[in-house]
Order: C-alpha cells, then structure tokens, then sequence
C-alpha cells in the first residue's frame, strides 16, 4: 500500500503582514492625555492650516480630511472638538517605538511609513498567525498605548487591503487574514471595496480605472494583466497579480541611500525682507544637516525654492528656485548653508509677499564614495567633522539649536516662524516638558 506523503520542500504560502496604527497622530495625542479618549479630536498640518488626522468621533461629525481648519472650525467647536497643532517630535519618537516593538515579531520588516510596517510571517505559519496578530496587538498596546490593526494575506497589496478591512469591521476585531478565508469570501470582499483604496491606485488613477470599467478591487484583480501593463505600466501588471495573491513586491528591509533630504515650512505669515528669508533658509538647511550626518551622508548639491501664496492676486505672485552644485559632497553645515544663502540671494526679488521657503539637499553619497578634494589637506576634513559632531552633541543634550548658526537670527519671536498655537508638549524628547502627575 502506497501512502501519499507530502513534499518537504514545498512552500509555505506567503504571509505578509501589514501593521498600521490607527489615527496615528491623533493616538499619540491621547496616549498622554486619557481625558481625549472617545473625544472627538483633529490633527492640524504646519501652521493649523489644514486637518490631518481625525479621532473616528470626528469622523463621525463628518469632519473632512484634508479641510482647511478655518472653514469648518466654527461647527468643530460647536460640537466639542479639540484640535492640536502637529507635534512631529513626538510622533516620530513614538513611531520608534512601535517600529521597534513589531520586530520583536519578525525579524523580516519594512518600515513602510511613519505608522506602517509590513512583516513577513511565512517563517511563522505553523502557529496561528490570527492568535499571533492578536498577540501583537495586545504588546504595542501595552508597551505604546498606541491601538494597531492587522491585516495578513500572500502578497503586500492584498495585505494592504486585509488591513483597510480590520479597520472597517468592528467584528474582527483589529485582524483581518485572508489567508485563512475561502477564495469565495475574499472575492466578495474584494467586491466591495473601491478601486481607489488598492494600493497605489489613489483618486487620480481610479478615474482612469472606471473609464475602463473597473470600479472595485475585484474588477482589478479579474482584469488581464497583460493587458493592464500595455495600457497602463508594469507596476500595474504586478498589482493585478498582486490581488491574485502572486508576490510580486518583496520587503524593502535594506534601502540605499536616499535620493534626497527635504526641509521646507510654510511662514506664520507673509514675509517681505531678505533678512528674515535668510533666517528661514538657515534654520531650515540646518535641519537638512542634521539628517545628513545622522545617516552618515553627504550632498552634492543644494537646492532652494522660495514662493509667494498661490490663493493672491496672480500679479503678486512669485516663485523661483535655483540648485547649486557643491565642489566637494558635504555635510558640514557651515559649507551647507553658504551655498543655500548663495542661491537664495540670486532668486530673491524685493516687493513681494513670501509665504514659504524650502531647502534640498540632493546627490546623496555615502562616505565610502564621496570624493575628496585634491587641494583639501585631511586634518582640515577631520576638523570640520569634530566641529559638526561637537554641534550635534551638545544640541542633543542641552536642547534643539542650543547652539546656531548667527545668520538664523537670535529674535525669539520671528515672524517667519510657523504657528503651532495647538501644540502639545514633547513628552517624549524633553526633560522640560515631561509628564506631572499630581
């Protein structure tokens, strides 16, 4: 009698695991505040300008994401809402914090975004990976406060799409596996999402998607894919295989260098003078530094754009920009912000009312392939390298821009400065603003 074993070597199915935390930024608000829990409340982006992040009690006020606070902050207070202004400090400590609980998980992770984090669970599919999901749930919450929900099927997309359905459904109980649900019942749920919520579709593509009649995630998925590269691109013939649980997109756990590192504000109101500009591209070069020299990068070049308000007058408006190659990649910030000022003084045209500023650092190199310069002797190189470490140390001790460049001006009150009149204190980054429990 002949038994039919099965194959060692076969493959588990892919389980890959998409981790968001809800609400982020407004979660992390209420992780020290428990008097904002089952409280409607709103995130706002630089300067209070537009909402962000929405409590699911605001959402329920119908409260829009993405409307600009001065248009429905009458009805919000009415009805009780309290908003902050953004506080990226914190969030980014708390998004370390997370990010640093779920690789306790697997240790095959990819930090999608602030408050996303795929894991690759294949490794742990002889377990329960619901149960498992459920496990890892319970520690962020406990090591965080910070609520996440789950969603796990056989390739990113579908992931994507099991978590929009954990986040949706009160009954899962924040995790959503696919991988465990009858082809049949995944179809069906498919059915009933949108083809803008698919992964990298978005508002502006579904448009296009239901000119050619595909109005949901199950419409995409049955789609030839073929045919769907030809029309549109090859990223879209890997998410229909995607939906058709095919991975296409493995994790991203080792990234190269970054193509370039962005500083840029809005003002707190218009600014006119080159000398209040000047303090803005300072302090906002300074910034792009710092990032620099904590990835241990250096720039080949800088680029700075200043515009006025694109919602006046179009005979008072003007933007320009100007990117200056540097002779030797940096990341010292004194040769950095020379060049910036450089290129700011060059685009800069009186009369006009400025409402933001912006600062790039491009051709990124990591230290193994910056060039050195011939005529630079190497004790000059190391003494900028001990000063700029020197900086960092002491601003990292003493408190953010405890030492600063002059050219970012030593007034306290800027006008140039973004508003932040909503803003929490920094729990997390400063001994000043810890916690007081009475």
């Amino acid at each position: 009698m002949q038994m039919n074993m099965p194959a060692l070597n076969q493959p588990a199915i892919r389980a890959m695991a998409l981790v968001d935390v809800n609400n982020f930024y407004v979660s992390c608000e209420r992780v020290f505040n428990p008097k904002l829990r089952d409280r409607p409340v709103v995130v706002l982006s630089n300067n209070d300008g537009c909402i962000i992040s929405r409590s699911a009690e605001a959402k329920a006020l119908d409260i829009p994401m993405g409307a600009p606070w001065f248009k429905v902050r009458k009805y919000a207070e009415q009805e009780g809402v309290i908003a902050y202004s953004s506080n990226y400090a914190l969030y980014a400590d708390m998004s370390n914090r997370v990010m640093s609980v779920l690789r306790q998980f697997s240790p095959s992770q990819e930090v999608y975004s602030i408050d996303e984090s795929f894991l690759d669970l294949t490794a742990f599919s002889r377990r329960d990976l619901t149960a498992y999901a459920q496990q890892l749930r319970q520690t962020v919450l406990q090591s965080t406060g910070l609520p996440v929900c789950v969603g796990i099927a056989s390739s990113k997309t579908l992931a994507k799409l099991a978590n929009h359905c954990a986040k949706q459904h009160i009954t899962l109980n924040g995790v959503c596996n696919f991988n465990t649900m009858p082809i049949t019942s995944v179809d069906d749920t498919l059915r009933d999402i949108d083809v803008g919520n698919v992964w990298g579709i978005g508002r502006n593509l579904s448009k296009h998607m239901h000119d050619a009649d595909i109005h949901t995630a199950y419409d995409l998925k049955v789609s030839d894919a073929a045919t769907m590269r030809q029309r549109f691109n090859v990223v879209m013939e890997k998410t229909v295989r995607e939906l058709n649980g095919t991975t296409c997109l493995e994790l991203e756990q080792i990234r190269g260098p970054q193509q370039q590192i962005l500083s840029t504000r809005s003002f707190g109101r218009p600014v006119r003078d080159l000398q209040s500009l000047a303090e803005a591209v300072t302090l906002y070069t300074t910034r792009a530094g710092e990032k620099l020299r904590k990835r241990r990068l250096y720039a080949g070049s800088v680029y700075v754009y200043i515009r006025t308000s694109p919602f006046r007058d179009a005979q008072q408006q003007y933007d320009n920009s100007l990117r200056l190659p540097l002779h030797i990649a940096t990341n010292n910030t004194l040769q950095l912000v020379q060049a910036a000022l450089l290129a700011l003084r060059q685009i800069y045209r009186p009369g006009y009312d400025y409402m933001k500023a912006g600062v790039s650092l491009g051709e990124l190199v990591t230290a193994e392939a910056q060039q050195q310069d011939l005529f630079q002797s190497t004790g000059s190189h190391e003494k900028a390298g001990r000063l700029m470490h020197a900086l960092d140390t002491i601003n990292q001790k003493m408190g953010r821009a405890t030492l600063k460049l002059a050219s970012e001006g030593v007034q306290r009150q800027q006008p140039w400065r973004m508003k932040q009149a909503l803003k929490s204190p920094a729990y997390t980054t400063s001994w000043d603003a810890l916690l007081k429990v009475d």
